[in-house]
């Protein structure tokens, strides 16, 4: 069983930056970045492959997000700059061992507990 605590999430104002941790209690996985605004369905944001040679984003956060990872601590981070208000939503970090169709919830297993981010 793979745990995932995240941490980084907070309010700032638009044009700001925010990291998110996503720290996991194995490797060997690829991770992936969700989100779920108020109202919204849980999106897909990002997504990063096992060992990190491997992103990928969805428009609205390409350019502005990185998606990145410690592997000596197994931690994955999400740089997030240029912060706009339609940002706003509960992120959450997931861990994926199929590593196929990473923009889609199915692909994961483990779920972090989501961080709350406010723009």
């Amino acid at each position: 069983h793979v745990q995932l605590v995240e941490s980084g999430g907070g309010s700032v104002q638009a044009g700001g930056s925010l990291r998110l941790s996503c720290g996991a209690t194995s490797s060997g996985l690829c991770m992936g970045w969700f989100r779920q605004a108020p109202g919204k369905e849980r999106e897909g944001i990002t997504w990063i492959s096992t060992g990190g040679g491997t992103t990928e984003y969805v428009d609205s956060v390409k350019d502005r997000f990185t998606i990145s990872q410690h592997k000596a601590d197994n931690t994955v981070y999400l740089q997030m700059n240029s912060l706009k208000p339609e940002d706003t939503a509960i992120y959450y970090c997931a861990a994926s061992s199929i590593c196929s169709g990473l923009f889609t919830e199915s692909a994961y297993r483990y779920w972090g507990q989501g961080t709350q981010v406010t723009v």
